[in-house]
């Protein structure tokens, strides 16, 4: 995110911010992951769950780009490369496990309704 999007989004709600970096299809399923450690690109695919290669690579890049993730390519051959959460992502481990309690509950809500 730049610094010229967050002055825009900070006029508007400091949540603007946190919805505009964290927003994007599957970033937050990808910081929950990522909050038990470093994953590969291919395992983290695997638990993410149905998304693209191609997404999943756009998405991590984002991420990467906002201090979210860290990415380490180890000097291997075959080559390897880890994605974790930096000190910052670190910082968003309780609001996603509030989220995730939230969406249970919520789903639990649904279920009853119906």
């Amino acid at each position: 995110m730049t610094l010229k999007a967050v002055e825009t989004a900070m006029q508007v709600c400091p949540v603007e911010i946190a919805v505009a970096v964290l927003g994007g299809a599957w970033k937050l399923t990808i910081v929950k992951n990522l909050i038990d450690g470093p994953c590969r690109f291919g395992e983290l695919g695997r638990r993410v769950g149905p998304v693209s290669a191609r997404v999943l690579t756009r998405q991590l890049r984002e991420l990467e780009a906002d201090g979210i993730v860290s990415r380490t390519v180890f000097a291997e051959v075959p080559p390897r490369v880890e994605y974790e959460l930096t000190e910052l992502g670190r910082t968003l481990e309780p609001a996603v496990a509030w989220l995730d309690d939230w969406g249970a509950t919520y789903s639990s809500r649904l279920t009853q309704r119906n």
